[in-house]
């Protein structure tokens, strides 16, 4: 036989040719369609996302917790050099259009718009305050007419089920819309990474709240609707249509004899009860139980049995009685209204023992939602109780992460805490140095809001009972590297700051997991 010698060129170039060939294969191997399933993915790529929502919580709001519980201003878990944080814009369609009508130029179009009506730095700062404190406060309280009619005037800022739309579908929409399109239209769903995941990867998906699971923001993540007031409609589409492997939330209807159907359908109440839904292991709120053992052990069943978890639980209005702290200077204290229901933490470890069953991975939404009613009704003590929940929920979770012995870790895992919106303007007195004037254990005198007036305090302002279209914080777990996808696109809407939007959020918890356009 003949042998044939190349030259070492022409070895070369063949080298490269076969490399380059192998690589496109492999880089084609990765990419999939909407209709395509993602069996399985590597260790090293991120399945597992962990999404914290403090509804209606500012950075004022962190600090006072922060205060309350450890005599400094940014010492809640989120606050440490663990977690990478960015500023957010979160304003929504109908925001836009206020600025827009003001200023005479066109409404908001996903076509063409301009971020700098939504949010302009130059007017509202840079950092949420205090961390800048250029912010005009006229800018955020003057009240604009809602378009088209004018007859209504609100503070232009978004509402929470546009907001969570924004961050569940990556689409800016109108007040009041779950996961549908601006202006209503008949097919106006919105896919969300909930069902993104669930469709591309394989993945569990789950939301909890301390407010009913079919309002706003849970809603938004499993549900569509051109409401967020249609809670019945929401309720039957969450548990029979989407099916989440996971959902606890506010909505209990009550003790026999007593039972209000304000945010669950009666039909589909008993037939969970009566056992007729048999996906599901329900657990509800019971006079003189432990919520939080019930949920547990709930939880430990579904395990055992390979089903779902339903926990329904709740108080008057639908909502998780909320801690409340004690004013005892120099030694804070934390007190539960009820043990009937669970804190969030114990619902943090319910879904993370149910939803990490699944190799191919999780997404779950935690939603702190009495922030939000805390902050409506200025009531100050009340804030600090929901925020401390929100933080001992978020160390819980990170602590189940860190447990070793599971395929569950922090190369694989995305933790992100956020807020919706701003409540309230709310700020902190502080000495000539700027530290607050409240220490560690204390609460200030006076009372919450009356009628809609600011609540009256010592040592605390508030400006209004409403939401604003003040920046808030999103922290992102830095043990792993799924800060890296929201770090590239912080300015990149609005040049020289570090501001991302609540839209970028999504795209960047896409863009981790690898799910394509």
């Amino acid at each position: 036989m003949k042998k044939i010698f190349l030259s070492k060129n022409v070895f070369i170039l063949i080298l490269i040719l076969v490399i380059t060939n192998f690589l496109l294969n492999l880089s084609c191997s990765k990419q999939f369609t909407a209709s395509e399933v993602e069996p399985s993915t590597p260790k090293s790529q991120i399945r597992h996302i962990i999404l914290f929502i403090g509804d209606g919580m500012q950075l004022e709001h962190e600090i006072a917790a922060s205060q309350y519980l450890y005599g400094e201003p940014m010492r809640l878990v989120w606050h440490t050099s663990s977690f990478y944080r960015l500023p957010c814009t979160t304003w929504d369609v109908t925001t836009y259009n206020q600025f827009a009508a003001k200023h005479g130029r066109p409404p908001y179009s996903p076509d063409s718009f301009d971020p700098l009506l939504g949010y302009n730095p130059d007017l509202g700062g840079r950092w949420p305050f205090p961390l800048d404190q250029s912010g005009e406060a006229s800018y955020f309280l003057t009240r604009l007419p809602l378009p088209p009619d004018g007859k209504r005037s609100k503070l232009p800022a978004t509402d929470s089920a546009s907001a969570a739309t924004a961050v569940a579908t990556g689409y800016k929409t109108d007040d009041g819309n779950i996961a549908w399109l601006p202006g209503d239209p008949q097919e106006g769903r919105l896919r969300t990474l909930a069902e993104l995941m669930r469709e591309r990867i394989g993945a569990s998906i789950g939301v909890v709240s301390t407010v009913p699971f079919s309002h706003a923001t849970p809603a938004a993540h499993v549900s569509h609707n051109r409401s967020r007031s249609n809670y019945a409609q929401i309720s039957e589409e969450i548990i029979r249509v989407t099916k989440p492997e996971v959902v606890i939330g506010g909505g209990y209807p009550g003790p026999s004899g007593t039972k209000q159907f304000n945010f669950i359908s009666r039909a589909l109440y008993e037939d969970l009860k009566n056992g007729v839904i048999r996906d599901y292991v329900f657990v509800e709120r019971e006079p003189g139980s432990d919520g939080g053992q019930a949920l547990l052990q709930a939880a430990d069943t579904a395990i055992a049995s390979n089903k779902k978890l339903f926990g329904l639980f709740g108080g008057p209005g639908g909502n998780f009685e909320p801690p409340l702290p004690v004013n005892s200077p120099g030694h804070p204290a934390i007190n539960r209204q009820t043990t009937e229901n669970p804190l969030l933490r114990d619902a943090v470890i319910a879904a993370l023992k149910v939803l990490s069953r699944d190799p191919d991975g999780f997404f779950v939404m935690f939603e702190q939602g009495d922030i939000d009613w805390a902050n409506h009704d200025n009531d100050y003590p009340k804030m600090i109780g929901t925020v401390w929940d929100l933080n001992e929920a978020v160390k819980a979770a990170i602590s189940y992460v860190d447990r070793p012995g599971d395929d569950l870790d922090w190369s694989n895992t995305m933790l992100v805490v956020t807020a919706d919106h701003a409540n309230g303007f709310m700020r902190l007195k502080r000495d000539k140095d700027g530290k607050p004037l409240l220490g560690k254990g204390m609460l200030p005198q006076g009372k919450p809001a009356q009628l809609g007036r600011p609540g009256e305090y010592d040592l605390v302002t508030y400006a209004t009972t409403e939401h604003t279209n003040e920046l808030v914080m999103v922290y992102v777990y830095g043990k792993g590297n799924g800060f890296s996808y929201l770090a590239k696109r912080q300015g990149t809407w609005y040049p020289g700051t570090k501001i991302i939007d609540n839209t970028q959020l999504f795209e960047a918890l896409a863009e981790a997991l690898k799910l394509g356009t």
